[in-house]
């Protein structure tokens, strides 16, 4: 998997790291068990702080996706309640769908780019 990272994004390295990640996992780019390069391979091949590496992979941990192991570790784990999933999802679409609903995004329009961003995946 390749980790692109944009230094001139408003959004913060970790977050677009930990989307990355997920991307990845969705893809099937990585799977269930596969390890991750160490804190230090992955800040030194993307040219960032080991720190920032650091928090994206613990955040990663908290949110389900990743175990970290002394031994082996970062490794994908998915670790996830699907009501907990299912509930989380929902809060993040109703804040995108307000901004959809405020920018004369139609129904439609929504479930036609929800389909299409879905197919991506399989």
């Amino acid at each position: 998997m390749i980790v692109r990272i944009d230094f001139n994004s408003d959004e913060a390295i970790y977050v677009q790291l930990c989307n990355q990640i997920i991307l990845g996992i969705a893809a099937a780019q990585l799977r269930d068990g596969d390890s991750l390069p160490s804190v230090r391979e992955l800040a030194d091949d993307i040219g960032i702080n080991m720190h920032t590496v650091n928090k994206a992979y613990g955040i990663l941990r908290q949110e389900g996706y990743l175990k970290l192991d002394r031994r082996k570790g970062a490794v994908v784990a998915l670790d996830y309640d699907k009501l907990e999933a299912v509930a989380k999802l929902k809060a993040q679409l109703r804040v995108i769908m307000a901004r959809a609903i405020c920018k004369d995004i139609s129904r439609d329009e929504i479930h036609q780019a929800v389909d299409q961003i879905y197919d991506e995946f399989l």
